[in-house]
């Protein structure tokens, strides 16, 4: 447990980078810190809310349970991400989120949080933006899901992970997809089949390249080559490289 800091020396803080926004958190509220591995739950849809979660190391899964009983993968976390935040309104989380490997979750209590926020408005600010980013991250997957054919999809989710880790000062000319074919293929709305091809067709064209045979760890030489296919991906009709 942290004990918080007085809340001066957080105005010294650049809390519109994630560095900054995990130090103001350090230096303002006490943060519970928790080891997580693959597969561990950090909360369960139900749950009575009473904590934000933040991400410090590691990536996570929002997962939801259909009427049907069928999961579905509707976020990914990274770093500097928060989560908890479907909670505030109806006080139970509506998701499970579930770690994707070894990382390390941040859990501050909501009425902590509001109560320092009185003190030091910059971790309001950090929380609203927070807030706008869950809500820019749900419209561009939506838009994505409705507009764009299967190829392009799975081009923008590798583009999106890309940037996420750019984002982070990580590397983005190769890393490890921490999810199965099939979880993309829900995350996406396609079915692992059609992921596995879109896959084969960017490393055909030399967009991305496989560096091991569980074809997990990939290397995309330029990055900026994924918009370039998104965009010619576009130009087919929707139906044409659906499912």
């Amino acid at each position: 447990m942290n004990e918080a800091t007085p809340a001066t020396a957080s105005w010294n803080v650049d809390v519109g980078s994630i560095a900054g926004m995990l130090q103001l958190l350090q230096q303002s509220l006490p943060i519970h810190k928790r080891l997580v591995h693959a597969g561990d739950t950090v909360y369960r849809v139900g749950q009575d809310f009473g904590c934000l979660y933040v991400v410090n190391t590691g990536f996570f899964k929002m997962v939801n349970l259909s009427g049907e009983g069928r999961e579905q993968v509707v976020a990914l976390h990274f770093k500097g991400d928060w989560m908890g935040l479907d909670g505030i309104a109806s006080g139970h989380y509506g998701c499970d989120v579930v770690a994707m490997d070894t990382g390390e979750v941040w859990s501050i209590r909501y009425d902590a949080l509001l109560q320092a926020g009185l003190r030091t408005p910059a971790l309001l600010t950090a929380l609203h933006g927070a807030m706008s980013r869950a809500l820019t991250r749900d419209h561009d997957s939506l838009l994505s899901l409705c507009t764009l054919p299967a190829d392009a999809r799975v081009a923008g989710f590798l583009r999106y992970w890309a940037d996420a880790l750019d984002q982070r000062g990580l590397r983005t000319d190769q890393f490890t997809l921490r999810m199965t074919r099939a979880e993309i293929g829900n995350y996406l709305g396609m079915t692992l089949e059609s992921v596995s091809r879109a896959l084969s067709r960017l490393a055909r064209g030399d967009v991305i390249r496989f560096t091991d045979k569980a074809r997990r760890d990939i290397h995309i030489p330029q990055v900026e080559a994924l918009t370039h296919f998104i965009q010619a991906a576009s130009t087919q009709p929707l139906g044409a490289a659906c499912h």
